[in-house]
């Protein structure tokens, strides 16, 4: 994907030195050796130190006491840009116009995925977002249902997993900030907020999966420095440190849906007459303007392709054999499910003309052939596991993001797959074909490695192991290794402390669902019974709290999100009241399909979930709903610590969100009777 025009090319390689594919490289041929792909531009920060601030949670004798603080200050502009997605159906160029971030460094080829932000906890960040879209009366005279989508110029800035203030110029997602409005967000990340993967995207109630549908997201990583001490946990960025004989490679994967249609003169989405698919004639430009390009199935019936870092099908070039590598994965799109895997690609491949949605099963059972690689799952939502799970399919929900440390055994190319799922396992509640998502290019790194899973983990647990005695200071050493050796423990670098049975001051319920009742005009997005309103507030919790909830869907599956204080996973009951999230849960990835099977019920992508912090959850309904009775309850814990003001829950299929599915919470100040207490005018 480029954004067309010489000059915008000349500058970006310029400033960026990138090696610029020929125009034709794309368009003829796909494969290993074509579309090679980098991280998302890393945003130019203007940085200016700050007056050291002591944090108030950290113990006199640790050596983190005092800590800097930076200040980064960068521009954000909202702006419709020009550009082109590559097509493997067509083997062309689609010519798009989308709504876009603009800014320093941001990728004027590359320009539908967000730049990257990368900052330090301590530091506060504040970003300038500046509409310049045309003005649309809807985000300022809207009359309507505000449940129906509109202002689908307006736009607002939420940072996904921070735990940061949700008031005044902070994460706050409430305001409406209109087309010609600019308007500064101020993130003050606490000294200590755990390094991770987060991400940051636009969040006005009525356009949200409009404009993530166009692009408007980008990663956000928090680098740690903080060495685990005999009393406190560190950072995993301190283990994953490259040194001379111990190289760790990072890569930051960014997924994301671009919705693009193009539309005849009644307006209506051009399709493929031999297989329903999205079609754009010559001389169109595609666009994502209507919410008709949203439901149930609309992603894979688009035969649109995932991309990675803003490119379609494209090459991951520089693994070598043998070499750790840090994949931040990060799901950025609006509705669909994605099930990573990875698999070594036969050396009959020699390239690929056109490649139809439809054709993308038969092409990775032909030629994606050897043994699934597997993934040592390190971080959930940018938070660190207490031990590794290991699996080779991790299943990516809209808003997940895992990190996975990856080994390629061999020199070749491997197959970057999304692999199939079980129907009730999947957003568009099918069961969704394979696709390929693009490759890695492997080159030679350590000879003679074996290549067997197991000889894979044993050889990443070996290099772990020479990291902390290359990484760890001597009074922690041993008990980091010990625990490596453990089945890949990594508890000196859990960021949060387990929320147990006593700590528990009080219980909530959720229940997302879609009413369907044919008597009203259109189906209504509902939590807990009431569809979203924005006078009204859901739920008043107490800072200082510590609550459990149980999650429940009672028709289809959500994923659930809540904004600032993350979450606990404390157990998982399929229907038969079984709990699956235990690491000994039985895994039956890709089947079966048969609801009278007792296997049916579980669910790969719920296995070793027991006792890790996340803020996005998948809240599974069976469809059809009926038999077997098909409701999973969630049982989750949390903390309402440090931050009060008023954010939102709500369904990260975000066109559901956009239509109802959401709440209002505010935290409050305890009243010392029991209760909460506000300010009354």
């Amino acid at each position: 994907m480029r954004q067309m025009g010489q000059q915008q090319h000349l500058t970006v390689v310029i400033l960026f030195g990138l090696a610029a594919l020929p125009a034709h490289a794309q368009s003829t041929v796909f494969g290993p050796e074509r579309n090679i792909v980098t991280d998302p531009p890393r945003l130019q920060l203007i940085v200016q130190p700050l007056p050291a601030l002591r944090s108030l949670t950290l113990q006199p004798q640790d050596n983190r006491s005092f800590l800097p603080r930076e200040e980064a200050r960068l521009d954000l502009n909202i702006q419709y840009l020009d550009g082109e997605f590559f097509n493997p159906a067509t083997t062309k160029n689609d010519r798009v116009r989308l709504r876009s971030y603009t800014g320093t460094r941001t990728d004027t080829e590359n320009p539908f995925v967000s730049p990257m932000l990368e900052v330090k906890p301590g530091m506060t960040i504040r970003i300038s977002l500046n509409n310049k879209l045309p003005r649309d009366s809807s985000c300022t005279d809207w009359k309507g249902n505000v449940n129906d989508p509109h202002c689908f110029n307006g736009t607002n800035l939420h940072t996904h997993g921070l735990w940061v203030s949700p008031a005044g110029n902070g994460d706050n997602v409430l305001l409406s900030i209109n087309p010609g409005v600019s308007f500064q967000y101020e993130y003050n990340i606490p000294a200590d907020h755990p390094a991770g993967t987060f991400w940051y995207h636009t969040h006005r109630h009525g356009s949200t999966a409009l404009q993530v549908s166009s692009g408007m997201a980008g990663a956000l990583v928090i680098r740690g420095d903080r060495l685990p001490t005999p009393n406190t946990n560190g950072d995993l960025d301190t283990l994953l440190k490259s040194t001379a004989r111990q190289p760790f490679k990072e890569r930051v994967v960014v997924l994301q849906q671009i919705q693009y249609a193009c539309r005849d003169a009644k307006g209506k989405i051009k399709l493929n007459p031999e297989d329903q698919t999205y079609r754009c004639d010559p001389g169109d430009v595609g666009g994502i303007e209507k919410y008709d390009q949203f439901g149930p199935r609309s992603w894979p019936d688009s035969g649109r392709y995932t991309s990675i870092n803003g490119k379609v099908i494209p090459t991951f070039s520089g693994a070598k054999v043998g070499q750790i590598e840090r994949w931040r994965v990060i799901h950025g799109g609006v509705r669909d499910t994605i099930n990573l895997e990875f698999r070594k690609l036969g050396t009959s491949f020699l390239g690929q003309r056109t490649l139809s949605a439809s054709a993308n099963d038969a092409f990775v059972g032909t030629n994606c052939s050897g043994p699934a690689l597997p993934q040592h799952l390190v971080a959930a939502d940018g938070l660190t596991l207490d031990s590794v799970i290991k699996q080779t399919q991790t299943v990516f929900q809209p808003a997940y993001r895992w990190d996975l440390l990856m080994v390629f055994p061999e020199v070749g190319s491997y197959c970057v797959i999304d692999a199939s799922i079980p129907a009730s396992a999947s957003v568009g509640q099918t069961p969704p074909s394979r696709r390929i998502l693009g490759f890695v290019q492997v080159e030679r790194g350590l000879e003679n490695m074996e290549t067997g899973n197991s000889f894979i983990s044993n050889y990443l647990t070996q290099k772990l192991l020479l990291a902390a005695d290359a990484n760890m200071p001597a009074n922690v050493r041993e008990r980091v290794k010990n625990d490596l050796r453990t089945n890949l423990k990594l508890a000196s670098f859990v960021p949060h402390p387990t929320i147990q049975d006593a700590e528990i001051s009080g219980r909530q319920e959720l229940v997302f669902n879609i009413d369907t009742d044919t008597s009203k005009p259109s189906p209504t997005f509902e939590v807990n019974g009431e569809p979203y309103d924005p006078t009204r507030i859901d739920r008043v919790l107490p800072l200082g709290g510590v609550e459990e909830w149980a999650l429940k869907s009672d028709f289809a599956s959500h994923p659930f999100h809540i904004h600032v204080n993350p979450f606990q996973i404390v157990k998982i009951l399929d229907p038969n009241r079984r709990d699956v999230s235990g690491h000994n849960a039985p895994d039956f990835s890709g089947g079966p399909t048969d609801p009278k099977d007792p296997k049916y019920l579980i669910d790969p992508q719920y296995r070793a979930l027991k006792g890790v912090w996340k803020d996005t959850l998948w809240v599974k309904n069976l469809v059809p709903p009926g038999s077997p009775p098909g409701q999973y309850t969630i049982f989750v814990r949390t903390r309402y610590q440090r931050y009060i003001g008023e954010f939102v829950l709500h369904c990260h299929i975000l066109d559901h969100e956009d239509q109802g599915m959401m709440q209002n919470i505010r935290i409050a100040l305890p009243d010392g009777r029991g209760g909460t207490s506000f300010a009354h005018h």
